[in-house]
């Protein structure tokens, strides 16, 4: 898909949420020549980001682009806004959305940069937007990108996705995501374009909860191996998820999905991986990361996921798991047996085959000899 004239940039973009990520997102706007308006609830915050170009709450130790502007105050944050980005926690969006509805005029595209699944609707945050906010073209922008590196200038790639309407498809130029796709473009932010929603949406959110996964394994004492089957395994649930939602299978693939689950199965500097370390070396919830009080977000995505797959009649049994564990006090090591006995199956699924595990009490009791 081409288009038959130069997308034109939006001029003006607001972002909402003055965390980590919502801060790397207004120095990536600000890097590639757009007006920045940055939201945030701490004032503290803003005037350190205003006065100092610094937020060192959230990332210490950089200093941001010039021409980030600043406020508290939502209805001044949006005023003249031509597209929207929506950083904040997925529990707080759906509030958001509701405050900032009378302050934002209908066809303002809105980008959800948070990841997660709504709590007990087990809605994507795609399907909460529009249900608040009906008269706005409704989008995500996701991808491999710790929100230090992406603010310190290092080269990172992301997928910008929205629904591309029939008119978009006649003239790419006009759609949403091309268009923010080019706001944000810079020599080290490079976006990537799509029109799957809701395979970027499902990328994001279960990832998360495949790296606790994957975290649990390496605290409890495993190795690579474990952590290579979790990834692959685990790109397999997000795949079949976004299928049965609508998505496309392929984007999973990409920056969104197989990129995203890389990145956060991969390092410590994830918040998901390292909560998953700790919870399997034993250590209790409320001792991890030292007792303070870190937001991880897999830990609510697992029950939010939960709920989505008995909403759909879905399973996706790594995911399944890990609810178990962090939600109903399973246990580790008789917890993740049960993955590894369950029955045999053809890789591709295609391959129509199920066989009875042979050693599964045998499994059961080498998890437990392993992790203890």
């Amino acid at each position: 898909m081409t288009a038959d004239k130069a997308p034109v940039p939006y001029r003006r973009i607001t972002v909402l949420g003055a965390g980590a990520w919502g801060t790397a997102l207004a120095a990536v706007a600000a890097t590639a020549g757009r007006e920045v308006t940055l939201w945030g609830r701490d004032k503290a915050v803003l005037d350190s980001i205003a006065r100092a170009r610094s937020n060192p709450a959230y990332l210490p130790g950089i200093t941001l682009p010039e021409g980030i502007a600043t406020t508290p105050d939502l209805a001044h944050a949006l005023q003249g806004a031509e597209a929207v980005l929506l950083v904040t926690p997925a529990a707080t969006v759906r509030a958001l959305c509701r405050q900032i509805a009378p302050h934002l005029p209908a066809n303002i595209p809105l980008a959800l940069c948070a990841k997660g699944i709504e709590a007990g609707s087990g809605l994507l945050l795609g399907e909460v937007v529009r249900e608040e906010l009906p008269n706005h073209p409704v989008g995500a922008l996701s991808g491999p990108s710790f929100a230090v590196e992406t603010a310190r200038g290092l080269p990172t790639a992301a997928t910008i996705a929205f629904p591309f309407r029939p008119a978009d498809r006649q003239d790419p130029a006009t759609a949403p995501a091309v268009r923010l796709a080019l706001s944000l473009s810079s020599e080290m932010f490079r976006p990537y374009i799509s029109d799957d929603l809701i395979g970027v949406e499902v990328g994001g959110a279960v990832k998360n909860v495949i790296a606790i996964a994957c975290g649990m394994m390496i605290g409890a004492g495993f190795a690579e191996n474990t952590r290579a089957v979790l990834i692959t395994r685990g790109l397999e649930e997000m795949s079949a998820l976004a299928l049965a939602l609508g998505g496309r299978r392929e984007t999973l693939s990409g920056l969104s999905g197989v990129g995203d689950l890389t990145l956060t199965c991969g390092s410590t500097n994830s918040r998901n991986l390292s909560l998953g370390i700790q919870l399997g070396k034993g250590i209790a919830r409320e001792e991890c990361f030292e007792g303070r009080p870190v937001v991880v977000e897999g830990e609510g995505t697992a029950r939010s996921l939960h709920d989505l797959t008995q909403r759909i009649g879905m399973t996706m049994p790594i995911s399944e798991a890990v609810y178990r564990i962090l939600h109903e006090g399973a246990p580790v090591a008789e917890t993740f047996a049960g993955l590894w006995t369950r029955p045999l199956r053809g890789e591709p699924a295609q391959l129509d085959l199920s066989l009875e595990h042979p050693l599964d009490a045998a499994a059961v009791a080498a998890f437990a000899r392993k992790v203890t």
